[in-house]
């Protein structure tokens, strides 16, 4: 129910329950889980790849399926415990994620996904936001993170009405980075990814921390965490490291 394949330093996750809409059962929750605390330990891991299997969708959300017959399964909504919390299970990785939406990604299968951190999506992706509708309040950070990332007027509008957004209308609101044929999908997916892993594996980790954290706190703030991380970082850099990478990053500009 979830594929793990390596590339050079890049690894692609798939859930892998596509007669199901890639819905997230326990089970796949968990191995999601397991998943990504391996490969943030894998030092030869420097970025993921998240998807869905097949073209209908990224993932559903909760498996609602299982949880009519589990009458504790709806804990599962409100868990903290990244076994159970696929959003946390993904963002506990230190490592950089691109989420490559290849489907419908529909309430928290819309968490998930607003969980990574750069998202690429087929013309087959739409988003949704059903848990009005279904009569369930977010618990996995929809509420907070979508209003950041396209602001609250049209958060409310999509969270308020269930309606869904197609992946032309997500690109224009700015949810997502691109959008792409299907075809396209994962080779753009992993042309980013394996962009990202060229850089070294620690500043990876320090930057997508860094916006991140500061993200989180008002703009001053933000500030002084960036100030303070970047003075002990900074400390550690010599001219001799500098001048090792400035000859590959002129080569790149060039060619860019």
């Amino acid at each position: 129910m979830l594929l793990v394949e390596r590339q050079d330093a890049v690894a692609v996750v798939t859930l892998n329950r596509p007669e199901a809409m890639n819905a997230l059962s326990k089970a796949l929750r968990a191995a999601l889980r397991q998943a990504m605390v391996e490969l943030d330990a894998d030092p030869s891991v420097k970025v993921v790849v998240l998807t869905g299997a097949g073209e209908r969708a990224f993932t559903a959300g909760l498996d609602l399926k299982e949880l009519s017959t589990d009458p504790l399964g709806m804990g599962a909504a409100n868990a903290v415990d990244p076994a159970e919390n696929p959003a946390r299970a993904v963002l506990a990785c230190s490592k950089p994620i691109v989420g490559a939406i290849n489907g419908v990604a529909i309430t928290g299968g819309f968490e998930v996904a607003l969980a990574c951190d750069v998202l690429i999506c087929s013309t087959n992706a739409r988003f949704a936001d059903t848990h009005a509708r279904v009569g369930i309040t977010p618990g996995w950070g929809l509420s907070q993170k979508l209003s950041r990332a396209i602001g609250p007027y049209r958060a409310k509008e999509l969270s308020l009405t269930g309606n869904f957004l197609s992946a032309q209308q997500a690109y224009d609101w700015g949810l997502v980075n691109r959008v792409v044929e299907p075809a396209e999908l994962m080779p753009a997916a992993l042309k980013l990814a394996h962009e990202m892993a060229s850089i070294e594996l620690d500043m990876l980790v320090t930057y997508k921390a860094m916006i991140d954290d500061g993200y989180a706190l008002s703009m001053g703030d933000g500030l002084a965490l960036e100030h303070e991380r970047s003075v002990v970082h900074n400390a550690m850099v010599t001219p001799q490291m500098v001048e090792a990478r400035r000859a590959a990053v002129q080569a790149r500009g060039r060619t860019q």
